[in-house]
């Protein structure tokens, strides 16, 4: 298979020039992954989204003008495809929070290992949730809590156990023999009884406390 066909098309997103050209001199190094390109702003960065479609966008949340989160949010309400992995130094724990809410399906920091941020790209590209310890303390502190799993059936801990693993509902359907609108019925209820919004922010919980 050739480069073309199996690499992870990536966008970087940092307002601090040296910053993307470490970046992107790691990255182009990996065989699976292509640095599709740059952005400085957050104004750029959704321009280039549009026209670029990259699979993975690398993104600071600390910059001039459009900052992350509102990318993010941006993304979000367009429900544009690219899965964003926030890299960024900045780990006030609200705007950890702010981030993964408004979408964001990963979170390092910036001074992370170079392998351990290709092994992250790859897997926030295949679905999974990548977050650090400090990110994952940051969130639970933000209100979700142990008691709320005890709301939870037999069957709608299943499914959370198959969401924390990175799955689809039509593969969550297949593993568990559920048709794909009873999965869909069960992620709903999940979400309600646990308080939170989305399928990152579940997965996470269960994640931080053991669920498997």
């Amino acid at each position: 298979m050739t480069r073309a066909q199996a690499s992870i098309r990536v966008l970087l997103v940092d307002d601090h020039q040296v910053v993307r050209e470490g970046l992107r001199a790691f990255l182009e190094v990996q065989p699976d992954l292509d640095v599709v390109g740059e952005a400085a702003d957050g104004t750029a960065a959704l321009e280039l989204i549009a026209t670029i479609a990259p699979d993975v966008v690398l993104l600071d949340l600390k910059m001039p003008g459009t900052d992350g989160l509102t990318v993010l949010r941006e993304l979000a309400a367009r429900r544009d495809p690219a899965r964003v992995l926030v890299l960024t130094s900045y780990t006030e724990p609200s705007s950890v929070v702010s981030a993964l809410r408004a979408g964001a399906v990963g979170m390092l920091d910036k001074d992370v290992d170079p392998a351990a941020l290709a092994h992250g790209i790859r897997s926030v590209h295949h679905g999974q949730v990548l977050l650090q310890p400090e990110v994952t303390a940051a969130l639970l502190a933000a209100g979700a809590t142990p008691d709320r799993l005890s709301q939870l059936t037999p069957r709608e801990r299943d499914v959370l156990v198959e969401i924390a693993r990175g799955r689809s509902n039509r593969e969550i359907a297949r593993v568990l023999f559920l048709s794909e609108k009873t999965v869909k019925t069960h992620v709903s209820s999940i979400l309600s009884k646990l308080g939170v919004s989305d399928r990152t922010q579940a997965a996470l919980l269960a994640a931080k406390l053991g669920i498997e």
